[in-house]
């Protein structure tokens, strides 16, 4: 009798009480225990089925040794273990379009564990493609595989070492210390390609709220004030700009992405609209505002303070700057494994007394989905004093 194998079509991650075995021929997953992860672990083509039975024996329960041979019937007929001539056939049948196919279909229908598996076995067929190493880091980067996801993304990076976006998740990744902000080229990066489907993806799949939750906090400070000069620091697609119209006089936006500001610019709601980096905006700009806004743009910023002083010197007496961020664990903040930066409460407070501001309303609250799990924001207004 030949020696059992692994049929070469399934697909193996070890998970902490076992391994996930994913046959993508009869689309089926299945558990293994640490039992049936030993046996598929012995099952090389090297060992007879007695061999393994011998081999497994000290770890089964005295009288339970018959379950080894039921498990590996049970394997053999569910396609896990194959005996090597029909496997070989069987394997034939995958090919590396058809896993790639599979992995999309898998992933969007919320089957990221499976389609993980997929990528990765299209890299083991296909280790010369960079695109399938960076499937194969996008979809580890998902599922929590983090050191996975940056050896796939430094694979990538070997053919493509200009991608800036990946160059900054690779700092989060490898655990070093970021730079003080997301670099331009990057965040030009991010939106060249996601500004073509922003507005679906954050509205309707992310079920993005920033702009109207941090409304409910300015006008519980503002109330319903209007005639306002109003300045949107990283206004992208003018999302923000909806809910600031009806308050402003004059209303500016300012973006680094050009392809951002044109679909702002296609709202027609801003009297003026700048291409341009907001900090370096705010060193040239000589105006002075009633109220600055920036919604979901600090992500892209480690020290607040970076934006908010010089912010906080355009603003009018009794002027208010409305900001939102991702909530952050620890303090002061720190550059998430996703390349966005997440801050403290305690840091916001900090950066509002360096620059002479008064904490108005700092509240947490959804903001939008990612990965099925609730992002959690800080709305913040800070108020200046009068002259």
């Amino acid at each position: 009798m030949p020696n059992p194998i692994i049929n070469p079509v399934i697909l193996l991650s070890p998970i902490e009480n076992g391994y996930v075995a994913y046959d993508p021929v009869g689309d089926k997953l299945h558990e293994l225990n640490p039992m049936g992860a030993l046996i598929t672990e012995l099952c090389d083509g090297t060992k007879s089925i007695e061999e393994i039975r011998e081999l497994v024996r000290p770890l089964v329960p005295e009288g339970k040794v018959a379950e080894i041979d039921r498990w590996i019937d049970q394997a053999l007929s569910a396609g896990l273990l194959a005996w090597p001539g029909d496997a070989a056939s069987r394997a034939r049948q995958v090919s590396v379009e058809e896993l790639s196919a599979l992995a999309k279909r898998l992933r969007e229908a919320g089957k990221v564990r499976t389609a993980y598996l997929c990528r990765k076995r299209v890299t083991e067929l296909n280790p010369e493609d960079p695109n399938a190493w960076y499937q194969l880091g996008d979809i580890a980067h998902i599922c929590g595989k983090r050191d996975e996801a940056r050896r796939a993304y430094e694979k990538y990076l070997e053919s493509y070492p200009d991608d800036a976006e990946l160059q900054h998740v690779l700092v989060a990744l490898r655990d070093q210390a970021p730079p003080p902000r997301a670099p331009n080229e990057c965040i030009e990066q991010i939106y060249k390609g996601f500004s073509a489907y922003y507005e679906k993806q954050m509205r309707e799949d992310l079920s993005y709220t920033g702009p109207e939750r941090l409304d409910e906090g300015m006008k519980a400070v503002l109330g319903d004030k209007r005639g306002l000069k109003v300045l949107d620091l990283g206004c992208g697609s003018g999302l923000s700009g909806t809910v600031l119209k009806d308050r402003a006089a004059e209303l500016t936006g300012v973006d680094l992405s050009p392809e951002m500001v044109a679909l702002a610019r296609g709202r027609n709601l801003y009297d003026k609209l700048e291409v341009a980096e907001i900090t370096e905006w705010l060193k040239r700009n000589q105006e002075t505002y009633d109220l600055i806004v920036s919604c979901d743009c600090l992500i892209y910023f480690g020290d607040l303070g970076q934006v908010v002083v010089p912010a906080a010197a355009h603003l009018k007496p009794q002027g208010v700057i409305a900001i939102t961020m991702e909530k952050g664990a620890r303090p002061p903040f720190q550059l998430t494994d996703s390349g966005r930066y997440a801050h403290h409460p305690d840091h916001v407070r900090e950066v509002a007394k360096r620059a002479g501001l008064t904490v108005a309303r700092l509240d947490e609250g959804f903001l939008r989905m990612e990965y099925g799990t609730e992002v959690i924001a800080l709305y913040v207004v800070l108020t200046k004093p009068s002259a």
